[in-house]
């Protein structure tokens, strides 16, 4: 029987890009918004695909990139 894992707080952002933020010791999308969109991109494992993903995330939240 498989155990179900519990839901990311960002979405189908794939592993790598999942990695990275764990790595970085992000573990929540409020901690993401306090990075800037080119910020985020510069973590290794992160790619432009990862970018439009935790927008939407964040945008559910109320939550945006820092400027």
């Amino acid at each position: 029987m498989k155990t179900e894992e519990p839901a990311s707080p960002f979405g189908k952002l794939g592993n790598p890009a999942r990695r990275a933020l764990a790595n970085a010791g992000i573990t929540s999308l409020l901690e993401l918004s306090k990075l800037t969109e080119r910020e985020f991109l510069h973590l290794h494992g992160v790619g432009k695909s990862s970018v439009p993903i935790v927008k939407e995330k964040m945008k559910e939240e109320g939550l945006g990139f820092k400027e």
